[in-house]
């Protein structure tokens, strides 16, 4: 047990109520550990607002969802009609329910930029792997809180959406029908599917997301925050005053704090203007299918989830009989490599082709389907090994060779393209350039560990390059 602190019998009623406490709770021990006396990166730019606006849309969803709550009806029948009552009849209900909607669009701009910024400043590399492994799971996390949410107004686009995506389980072999009627609750999606998604959505994904939030945050202090230059300004070689802070950190607060203030305040701007001038944001925030109460015996003409998903949903589609044979292709190529570059034994390397062959048997006698939605939840699984697939010399991009940018911006394009495919009809064309995104999708990631190698690096500053201003 701790012995408790003495405080001068002259001090203020404040400094006594502060030290009452400290001898309890470690208020202010988490105060200098985690602001005042947190040592961050002097360097920081704008990219860096997106971590703290990820918290902020997170508060933001947590308090809009309580109030939406108090009158929102889990029931298939009184569903659309409780949105509808909030929208109307309760006092600035609209305006919460909009925060709300909006809230999930930018929950997702701001944590795609967060983890861009992470893709291209090398934040995954060690030793901060674990603090992109808890990043992946709340983006894992994130999806599946608004794939649940997105059932609850229960209109059209929701009631089809989850009709589609749910019964994607049902491709799995052998415990596909049963894990989709699991999920369910029932034959169709229904009352039982609702209650379920609400449940989930309200209460327990929220509880696994705010424990990988703080988990993540204890990671990254524990290591310390990444910089632009990819240069550690903790490490046992790096310049430290005689106190032993870094030379090349100031404290969070009030310096990043009053930095973050900025980031904030132009967040709240846009996000201010699209609730009260754009909320529905032309289709994509809130799509024009979801203002008609869901109807099982009318099918939209045509079915796509929220912009936030369909990069994902592209590469599903991608996935037909003909592209398993290029998949197949794919994976003789890869077994040929590992066997001839891999320094193992003859017996070894004929594993790896016997193993080709068994996959390829198993691709051809199992639904594309599948291979859709494997591919589709692989396209984000992927994503936790990043830190073991770079191979490059540097962290950052400012010192990777110069293609290298340009294959990251390639990477960009194309996951933008294949959102922007995922909200389109099928067609021949766009299901042709959804393929080939895919196969570059997956390329950039699991080719890393070849090409990440390739190219000369531009020398790395022993301290981060800052310019005040």
């Amino acid at each position: 047990m701790a012995e408790f602190k003495e405080i001068s019998p002259n001090a203020s009623a404040g400094e006594k109520l502060l030290n009452w406490v400290d001898n309890r709770f470690p208020a202010s021990k988490l105060y200098k550990e985690h602001l005042s006396e947190y040592y961050a990166p002097k360097n920081f730019n704008f990219f860096y607002f997106f971590g703290s606006l990820a918290l902020l849309v997170l508060v933001i969803q947590i308090v809009t969802g309580i109030f939406l709550v108090m009158h929102y009806k889990p029931d298939a029948n009184l569903a659309f009609g409780s949105v509808e009552y909030i929208m109307r009849d309760v006092p600035w209900g609209w305006l919460i329910r909009y925060m709300h909607s909006t809230g999930a669009s930018a929950f997702f701009i701001v944590v795609y930029m967060h983890m861009y910024r992470g893709l291209i400043y090398g934040s995954y590399r060690k030793p901060r792997e674990l603090v992109w492994v808890f990043g992946c799971a709340i983006f894992l996390c994130l999806m599946a809180e608004a794939f649940m949410g997105y059932l609850l107004p229960w209109g059209q686009m929701s009631y089809w959406g989850a009709q589609v995506i749910v019964n994607l389980f049902a491709a799995v072999p052998f415990v596909g029908p049963d894990l989709a009627l699991l999920i369910r609750g029932d034959y169709v999606v229904g009352d039982a599917t609702l209650n379920r998604f609400f449940s989930f959505h309200v209460i327990a994904v929220p509880l696994v997301l705010l424990g990988l939030v703080v988990a993540h945050i204890i990671a990254l202090h524990e290591v310390g925050s990444n910089n632009p230059d990819g240069v550690e300004i903790k490490g046992p070689n790096a310049p430290k005053d005689a106190n032993g802070h870094p030379l090349d950190g100031i404290p969070f607060h009030p310096y990043y704090t009053v930095h973050d203030i900025l980031g904030v305040s132009g967040f709240l701007l846009v996000f201010s203007a699209v609730i009260f001038f754009a909320p529905e944001f032309g289709g994509y925030f809130l799509e024009y299918n979801n203002f008609i109460p869901a109807d099982p015996l009318k099918t939209p003409l045509h079915i796509a989830p929220v912009w936030y998903f369909t990069p994902f949903y592209s590469m599903l589609r991608a996935i037909t009989s003909e592209m398993m044979y290029v998949l197949i292709a794919c994976v003789f190529a890869g077994a040929i490599f590992g066997a001839t570059r891999a320094n193992l034994p003859k017996v070894v390397k004929g594993g790896f082709l016997g193993a080709a062959v068994f996959v390829s048997l198993l691709m051809l006698n199992i639904d594309a389907k599948f291979w859709g939605v494997l591919v589709m939840g692989g396209a984000v699984v992927i994503l936790f090994f990043l830190p073991w697939l770079d191979h490059c010399a540097v962290k950052s991009i400012r010192y990777r060779p110069d293609w290298h940018k340009y294959m990251y911006g390639v990477f960009v394009v194309n996951f933008v393209v294949l959102a922007y495919l995922g909200v389109q009809p099928p067609s021949a064309i766009g299901e042709r350039v959804s393929q080939v995104g895919t196969l570059f999708y997956f390329g950039f990631f699991l080719l890393m560990p070849i090409w990440s190698r390739i190219g000369a690096t531009k020398p790395v500053p022993d301290r981060v390059t800052f310019t005040p201003h």
